[in-house]
């Protein structure tokens, strides 16, 4: 089966599985892992920040960030369909009291004016606007990546109203790779930011936080409060390491296969792709309803050989470590016969 998913469906690579075998362990929670010290030191590197700290997932590190930087009855302020107003189970409201407001979103970017004008003035009604979080690249978007210089136009309207930046950067390499510029630059003016290890870097778990030393010091008590402390985790974090050296360049075939896929697909009838919207390695695709449900599609898919899912008329397609543009090729083949359309000449 070629599953097309997610990104989080990788499999680690031989040299992963090699140096997790290998890793020179010690007690994290004490500060002893050795490897997990140099993983850290590594993501703080890459991101142009002061320190970094392992945590066992995105959604766990955009909570413990959300937690670092705010105070109960904050509201934090973040763009349309993001992940941690969609996608993280309200954990911001249950375990830290905080109100979510959605703004205006086109392709990632919110909207400054809807920002500027959701941000609260001293008023005995009103919630403090206690943070404002990007997420890079957007993945409801469309995998949008965000560039340095509209990243930079968020934190400069926050930060000259006193309000920090987060950035959900689950996927914030491919960003980087988009735009052909280092992760740092992307961030160099936010105050913290997360990034998978577990997407389409293909390690099997883990994500990072990275900000001042301070921020991470404080990030590190609230890690341990939602049972993230870990001990001989350098199993983990030497795959990190892996990745950091060997996968972060890789994320250009995934974006050039998913062109494929998306340019394969949209020729096809009853499918819909905004060609223009396909910057990473997110396909998004609307299926016309009255040629098949994306449910009937994915398991007609699935009969051949992918794995895929969608609801009503929307479906994901990602790809990712594994996939090789002879697999993409083939899932448009697949995906006439799936349609019943002659195939294409």
């Amino acid at each position: 089966m070629i599953d097309l998913r997610s990104d989080t469906v990788t499999q680690p690579t031989p040299a992963m599985r090699d140096a997790m075998y290998r890793a020179e362990l010690g007690d994290d929670v004490f500060g002893e892992d050795p490897t997990v010290n140099r993983l850290e030191e590594m993501a703080a590197e890459r991101m142009g920040k002061e320190a970094a700290v392992l945590v066992t997932s995105g959604t766990q590190g955009n909570l413990v960030s959300l937690l670092t930087h705010t105070q109960r009855g904050d509201e934090v302020i973040c763009t349309e369909g993001s992940h941690v107003l969609v996608n993280e189970v309200a954990g911001a409201a249950a375990l830290g009291s905080l109100q979510l407001r959605p703004v205006a979103t086109t392709r990632g970017m919110p909207d400054l004016g809807a920002l500027r004008a959701a941000v609260r003035g001293e008023n005995v009604h009103y919630p403090r606007t206690g943070l404002v979080c990007l997420e890079n690249t957007h993945n409801t978007q469309g995998g949008a990546a965000l560039s340095p210089d509209q990243m930079n136009q968020v934190a400069d309207l926050a930060h000259g109203l006193g309000i920090p930046v987060h950035v959900d950067g689950a996927r914030i390499f491919n960003a980087a790779v988009y735009h052909g510029v280092p992760a740092a630059q992307l961030v160099e003016n936010v105050d913290s930011v997360t990034f998978c290890l577990s997407k389409g870097l293909a390690c099997p778990v883990g994500s990072l936080i990275c900000g001042t030393h301070d921020f991470v010091q404080r990030a590190r008590k609230y890690r341990k409060m939602v049972g993230g402390g870990m001990r001989q985790a350098g199993i983990i974090a030497a795959a990190g390491i892996v990745a950091l050296d060997q996968m972060v360049d890789r994320l250009a075939e995934d974006h050039a296969n998913a062109r494929i896929l998306a340019e394969g697909l949209a020729q096809l009838p009853g499918i819909h792709i905004d060609l223009d919207a396909v910057q990473t390695n997110l396909v998004f695709l609307k299926i016309d309803p009255a040629v098949m449900r994306a449910e009937d599609f994915a398991a007609a898919m699935s009969q051949e050989g992918f794995r895929c899912r969608g609801a009503y008329d929307s479906m994901r397609l990602v790809t990712h470590y594994g996939i090789t543009a002879d697999d993409v090729r083939a899932a448009v083949r697949a995906a006439e016969r799936v349609l019943r359309v002659p195939a294409l000449r």
